[in-house]
């Protein structure tokens, strides 16, 4: 299979999301994980120690992740934006980094601003570790499909 992809989230806020999410990253084939900001703390929801097996990157702020985000990787939003990009019809890039918000402020317009924004169908404000479970396994499966 050709590409790569990583996830993270920005300013997570429940470690409990973030270990169920690496976890999930690891099982999706996701070639990096990571977060930028300051909330997070690792905990054992986490359990086969994706970081073990995944490279884990932690950017202090916005300007140092973009500063650090792999060449000719374009950046995808999650995120429930009306603008956005339905995940049944979004066809997933070759390479690219996903990123999704903490569940209680998302992500800043400045970031979505220019870069591809995704949402999952049914208006609901699922958690972080179910939206980026679910955007994974949409990867997955289409390039299984095609």
């Amino acid at each position: 299979m050709r590409g790569y992809f990583g996830i993270g989230v920005y300013h997570p806020k429940h470690e409990v999301n973030i270990g169920t999410l690496w976890r999930h990253a690891m099982g999706l084939g996701a070639a990096f994980i990571f977060t930028i900001g300051e909330r997070y703390h690792r905990q054992a929801a986490d359990t086969p120690k994706t970081w073990k097996h995944r490279p884990l990157f932690h950017f202090a702020t916005w300007e140092d992740f973009v500063e650090h985000q792999p060449y000719d990787c374009p950046l995808v939003c999650v995120e429930l934006a009306e603008t956005a990009h339905e995940l049944p019809a979004f066809t997933h890039p070759e390479r690219c980094v996903y990123l999704l918000g903490a569940e209680d402020h998302g992500l800043p317009e400045c970031i979505m601003a220019g870069h591809a924004v995704v949402t999952i169908p049914g208006g609901l404000c699922y958690n972080v570790a179910t939206a980026g479970t679910m955007v994974m396994y949409d990867r997955w499966l289409k390039r299984e499909m095609a």
